[in-house]
């Protein structure tokens, strides 16, 4: 599924990096700590959190993820925006909670897995 769409069904907030929003999303990843998901994701995950600090730029970028939504209408201070906005990884923003959005992202057909050779 691309991005774009992810953001445009689900009514999200794009704060940062709308260039790269037509990227392909593999999976999701929902993680509040950044070594688990660190350790966790691969490029072209798209990473559920609350967390905000500008620390999220980096693993995002490190990883190559296709995104960051912060849900519960968090939202990052001008410091993580303005790394975000140099790196151009998209960070979105939803009012809805966590468990629900993750819900919604599912039943668009967005998983936690990730299809190995065989298609397994």
């Amino acid at each position: 599924m691309i991005l774009k769409d992810i953001v445009e069904k689900l009514q999200l907030e794009v704060l940062t990096g709308r260039s790269a929003i037509e990227c392909e999303v593999i999976r999701g990843y929902a993680g509040d700590l950044l070594s688990d998901v660190m350790a966790n994701t691969q490029k072209g995950d798209l990473w559920i959190t609350q967390q905000f600090h500008h620390n999220i730029v980096a693993v995002a970028g490190m990883n190559e993820l296709a995104g960051v939504v912060l849900v519960n209408g968090r939202r990052p201070g001008d410091v993580t925006i303005s790394k975000a906005e140099i790196e151009n990884i998209p960070i979105m923003v939803s009012t809805v909670h966590s468990f629900e959005f993750i819900g919604r992202l599912y039943a668009m057909g967005v998983t936690g897995i990730r299809e190995n050779a065989e298609g397994v």
